[in-house]
């Protein structure tokens, strides 16, 4: 696959702050070995869908209960459909907000990545999203937090560790400001930069 670009899907639920980071990363040329081909999302009325038709990128849009019965395995079967159509060799969750089952993280074992806004192993896992995320670090008391991009599998926030960012937390912090220095210091870094050195081994260059 050398000299070729690997295609990329972004499954998006939300506002799409990180499928941003990602449009501007290869607009900018830090995403070079691999170009946004598609973005799904499971919520007809997210943002993310405008600032990727804004882009001329394609959208389909998949949702477990309108469309699949609230089915997971119809759901997956037709994302699988739909990224095999569009021959994606690397999925990056942006605020995907759906647990992917087992059997579709081995089918696409390594090439699913995913974008925490914690270091892990801490603060991470079932229930850990969003600005709970933030609320647990300034609960805890912690002077360091950031974000982490990993191999998405069947644990949440369970695989390999790609690339992780520290942010310090201040004085006075809420939650919400601390999500934003979280998301501008360290996420839309870290995840266009991963996106970047894995679709850079797909295509072995």
């Amino acid at each position: 696959m050398a000299g070729k670009k690997a295609n990329i899907a972004v499954l998006v639920s939300g506002g799409g702050t990180n499928l941003q980071a990602l449009i501007d990363a290869e607009k900018n040329g830090i995403i070079r070995s691999g170009t946004i081909r598609l973005v799904v999302s499971n919520n007809s009325k997210a943002y993310a869908v405008t600032r990727a038709e804004n882009a001329g990128i394609r959208v389909e849009v998949l949702t477990k209960k309108a469309m699949c019965g609230g089915s997971q395995e119809e759901f997956e079967r037709r994302l699988s459909a739909i990224l095999e159509e569009n021959s994606i060799d690397l999925i990056v969750l942006a605020g995907f907000m759906s647990i992917l089952s087992e059997d579709f993280t081995k089918h696409f074992d390594k090439r699913i990545i995913n974008v925490h806004p914690s270091l892990i192993p801490s603060f991470c896992g079932k229930g850990f999203y969003g600005l709970k995320v933030h609320e647990a670090v300034l609960k805890k008391g912690v002077k360091v937090t950031g974000a982490t991009v990993h191999f998405v599998n069947e644990i949440p926030d369970g695989g390999e560790i790609i690339l992780q960012k520290a942010v310090e937390v201040e004085e006075g912090d809420t939650p919400e400001i601390l999500q934003k220095r979280v998301m501008e210091n360290a996420e839309w870094i870290i995840l266009p930069e991963a996106a970047e050195k894995i679709c850079a081994q797909i295509t072995g260059k």
